[in-house]
């Protein structure tokens, strides 16, 4: 192995298409290599991107321009206002125009919300084109753009409209990071300690030695890939192992819906896991110190655990959470640290103990 590879970590997703997820400083560069493997045959490519990052787009055009393929820069909104059927029809416009064939690849370039829509457009188009993905945020590295789950908000709720439909590759570039808003790493960080509580306790080690995570940010990342990589790979269609993934997302996905998604996704999901934890020792599967444990690690962090709503209102976004089953609510909750299971119906008495656990004055 070369130099400029000798510092990469690999994860293979496993499944009926297995794809490498690739770790570390300089790793958007291995775009080139990609051309002469899984993206062979390719004579189109659709970046993806926001203006904010027109420039590493143009990064990746040329790059693929100069392995002889036809790439032209599409700009998409900002965050969650990119994961809008709107945004997508006019993904879809712009793909038709651009003459994109089965054999044709789209390449997300950004945070979670733009892999969600690169990914969702690239399984609609034509019933399914390749995609590569290469996240340029945390919460994009461990969480949206590993795992083949692509969607779009609707009035509903958030990514109640999508597609499972695996990358080809994913190149976290560790590089990009260096730039990234504070707050924005610390979003992300919510959902690497949620691998921590759910499967890999060093990554709570790390985390309790450095709650910033910018020590070990590389290994932060790789255990977590590997954390979604093993549950993705035994379970693509979110229907076993992968719903344990969720922790904590079932109250998070519905303060985002009330906040108009003004909250970051990982700060409403460190309130989620909070109220998770304290709804499972409510129900006597986890024990008060691992509850406390997320508390503490989290409020270290610099995340919220705590959210100023009404219950009542927050439960219909709940009850039409992903994880619901016809009228049942069901929550991923922990047995112990590193055993989550799934807490279906819980006694309304436990929803409330643990809601006032973490609701603020408002």
């Amino acid at each position: 192995m070369n130099d400029l590879h000798a510092d990469l970590h690999r994860v293979t997703v496993a499944g009926d298409a297995p794809y490498e997820v690739v770790v570390g400083p300089g790793a958007r560069h291995e775009l080139a290599l990609l051309t002469g493997t899984v993206l062979a045959g390719a004579a189109r490519a659709a970046v993806v991107h926001t203006a904010a990052l027109a420039g590493l787009a143009g990064e990746v055009v040329a790059t693929l321009q100069s392995a002889g393929l036809a790439a032209e820069a599409l700009v998409v909104p900002d965050g969650e206002a990119a994961k809008t059927v709107e945004v997508a029809a006019g993904l879809w416009t712009e793909l038709g125009r651009l003459g994109h064939t089965r054999s044709d690849v789209v390449v997300g370039v950004g945070g979670g919300a733009v892999t969600d829509l690169a990914g969702f457009v690239a399984a609609t188009w034509l019933r399914g084109v390749r995609v590569v993905q290469v996240p340029t945020s945390l919460l994009g590295m461990v969480d949206a753009a590993v795992g083949g789950k692509t969607g779009i908000n609707t009035d509903a709720g958030k990514n109640l409209v999508g597609a499972f439909h695996p990358p080809v590759a994913v190149l976290a570039d560790t590089d990009v990071l260096d730039g990234l808003p504070d707050a924005e790493f610390r979003a992300g960080l919510a959902e690497v300690v949620k691998c921590g509580f759910i499967a890999d306790g060093t990554i709570l080690d790390l985390l309790g030695a450095d709650p910033t995570g910018r020590s070990a940010t590389t290994e932060l990342i790789t255990r977590a890939v590997q954390v979604k990589a093993d549950a993705v790979g035994e379970d693509l269609y979110d229907t076993g192992r992968r719903e344990f993934l969720n922790y904590g997302h079932t109250l998070g996905h519905a303060i985002e819906k009330a906040e108009a998604y003004r909250w970051r996704h990982g700060e409403a999901v460190a309130v989620g896991m909070v109220f998770a934890a304290e709804l499972g020792a409510a129900a006597g599967r986890l024990s008060r110190a691992e509850a406390d444990r997320h508390r503490e690690l989290v409020a270290a962090m610099g995340l919220p655990t705590s959210y100023a709503g009404d219950l009542d209102q927050l439960r219909p976004a709940m009850a039409v959470d992903k994880k619901a089953r016809g009228r049942s609510l069901r929550f991923v909750v922990l047995d112990g640290l590193g055993a989550p299971g799934i807490l279906t119906d819980p006694d309304d008495a436990w929803v409330r103990q643990a809601w006032s656990a973490v609701e603020a004055t408002p």
